[in-house]
């Protein structure tokens, strides 16, 4: 494993996010709830990296989610909006050259998210207000997003999740952002 990924593995304390594949640390959760269980905000650490294997699979939330830009090299976002049309955006270190450093993804829409081809890591960060919880979670398999989006069948056969159940394993409820 490249030195620099395993740093910021140890550094973060990255582990696993069942279902989607990113290495993940919560860093935030508030103790202010806006109703039991539920909390006003939630912030998360994430990397996407060649070795060890890790990348977002096909998601949506019921709430927005702000991506930031922290370090390293380009990550592509794939976004497959529920009116049919999709878009990428390119978060990166570079926003003269189109990169992004901060982008909200609207509550509904499948995301996936990669290193891009070449690069060696991206660290980024995701936060929601009012924050994550595993019910605002669903996976997004090929049958499904297939039949919405046929026109990023190459995107969704390599970047789907598993067909069976699409919700947060319930061993992972204390998981997450």
């Amino acid at each position: 494993m490249d030195p620099a990924i395993q740093s910021l593995i140890v550094r973060y304390q990255l582990q696993p996010l069942p279902v989607e594949g990113t290495l993940f640390a919560q860093t935030y959760r508030s103790v202010a709830e806006v109703s039991p269980g539920h909390p006003a905000g939630t912030a998360m650490v994430g990397l996407y990296c060649e070795e060890p294997p890790s990348h977002s699979l096909f998601h949506r939330l019921t709430l927005d989610e702000i991506w930031h830009f922290y370090s390293g090299d380009p990550l592509r976002l794939i976004l497959l909006k529920p009116d049919g049309s999709s878009e990428d955006v390119i978060l990166g270190p570079d926003p003269t050259a189109g990169h992004q450093v901060q982008y909200c993804v609207s509550a509904g829409v499948w995301q996936a998210g990669h290193l891009l081809e070449g690069g060696k890591y991206a660290l980024y960060g995701c936060t929601l207000a009012p924050g994550w919880i595993p019910s605002c979670f669903e996976a997004g398999t090929q049958s499904v997003l297939l039949k919405s989006h046929p026109d990023r069948a190459v995107d969704i056969r390599q970047w789907a999740c598993p067909e069976g159940d699409t919700h947060f394993p319930e061993e992972a409820r204390g998981t997450g952002q």
